[in-house]
């Protein structure tokens, strides 16, 4: 983990997102709230119960561990370095960040977001077939390999909100490790 994601250093948020229609991109914002126990006010995926579409069709009664979701921009940086059209709020983020090594955080970290914002990292996104259906070839080009010829999934983390508050592009960020031994991101 770099020390800048301990320190607070250029962690940013670049892009906030939210859409009212089950849309697979969501429209960038000047601003978005959230909404502790709840997620993203305005948003599809808001509730204390799992909203989205494939979850509720298997138990529209478990929590829903997916209140905001996270993509950083170095992802779409890569994306786009390798001819894909992506921008923030394409591939269905919330909030864009700059600086944060998502996929390195442990499950249970806490990041505040803005002024008073805070939430909890529950896992990893799943990628899903809508991603192809957006782009062609882009499912493929979340999804890596690491050292161990382990599957890397690229496209972001999910998260629960713990705190409420506005949060704004350029809003800092500051993450706050949960207590060892830590626990690595899962599909949630």
């Amino acid at each position: 983990m770099m020390l800048s994601q301990v320190n607070g250093q250029g962690m940013t948020v670049i892009a906030v997102s939210r859409s009212p229609r089950h849309s697979f991109t969501k429209p960038t914002q000047d601003s978005i709230r959230l909404v502790a126990g709840l997620g993203v006010e305005g948003d599809a995926h808001m509730g204390e119960t799992v909203k989205h579409r494939s979850r509720v069709r298997r138990d529209p009664t478990q929590p829903n561990l997916r209140q905001v979701h996270l993509i950083h921009a170095e992802l779409l940086d890569e994306l786009r370095g390798t001819g894909f059209a992506v921008a923030p709020g394409d591939m269905g983020e919330n909030v864009t960040t700059r600086g944060v090594d998502l996929l390195g955080l442990p499950t249970g970290t806490r990041l505040h977001l803005g002024e008073t914002a805070v939430i909890e990292v529950t896992g990893l996104r799943n990628p899903c077939v809508q991603l192809d259906r957006f782009q062609p070839g882009l499912m493929a080009a979340v999804l890596g390999r690491d050292a161990q010829g382990g599957l890397v999934l690229k496209a972001g983390i999910m998260a629960i909100v713990l705190v409420g508050g506005e949060l704004r592009p350029d809003d800092p960020i500051r993450v706050a490790l949960p207590p060892e031994p830590y626990r690595p991101l899962v599909r949630v």
